[in-house]
């Protein structure tokens, strides 16, 4: 999923979170990212198998994640976005990331993850959306839930045609980043079909 979805907002919504909120699922706490997970988002970030998908070349070096820690909690204090760190029940140190990079109350957001690839495979991302969908809807009031995937993430499809987002098809060449387009299939998932599954 891309980092930065191509969508942007500018105007702020009346997210009435003041406090970040952190979420909990059977194996996972869904955490704040702070300052002291720079170490796990290079560790993220620099794996090639991750960021193939991405709109992010490979980190080369610790403080390139910096900026990712800055755009999460920017997104936040201004209420735009919310990106949670995905850590094991009572540790503190992330394994991936997951959140909305953009959204209107009571309208759409856009989603987006990411793993260390040694934990693919666990159901870990499947499990965390599931709450992170359930926030958006019931504490959001978000109506749709938008997932851009780059041509060839089969993985990241297979996760969203489990959770009953529906492939809304192409969106040619929609992306433009590191000097190329990229078309990017979209998936959406409604609160009224979810709230009849």
């Amino acid at each position: 999923m891309s980092l930065q979805s191509q969508t942007k907002q500018t105007n702020k919504t009346d997210f009435t979170v003041d406090t970040f909120p952190t979420l909990h699922t059977d194996r996972l706490d869904l955490i704040e990212i702070k300052q002291v997970h720079l170490a796990d988002l290079y560790k993220l970030f620099s794996d090639e198998n991750v960021t193939r998908f991405y709109n992010l070349l490979p980190l080369t070096n610790e403080q390139e994640a910096q900026k990712s820690i800055d755009w999460f909690q920017s997104r936040f204090k201004d209420k735009l976005g919310i990106r949670w760190g995905i850590a094991f029940k009572g540790q503190q140190n992330i394994i991936g990331t997951i959140g909305f990079n953009n959204f209107t109350k009571r309208h759409r957001a856009n989603i987006g993850y990411d793993l260390q690839t040694e934990h693919w495979n666990n159901g870990y991302i499947t499990e965390a959306l599931k709450t992170v969908i359930n926030f958006g809807f019931d504490q959001l009031e978000i109506n749709r839930i938008e997932a851009e995937v780059m041509q060839g993430n089969n993985i990241s499809e297979k996760v969203l045609d489990k959770l009953n987002f529906k492939n809304e098809g192409v969106l040619r060449e929609w992306m433009f980043w590191n000097g190329k387009h990229y078309d990017m299939t979209m998936f959406s998932l409604l609160k009224a079909d979810y709230d009849t599954k």
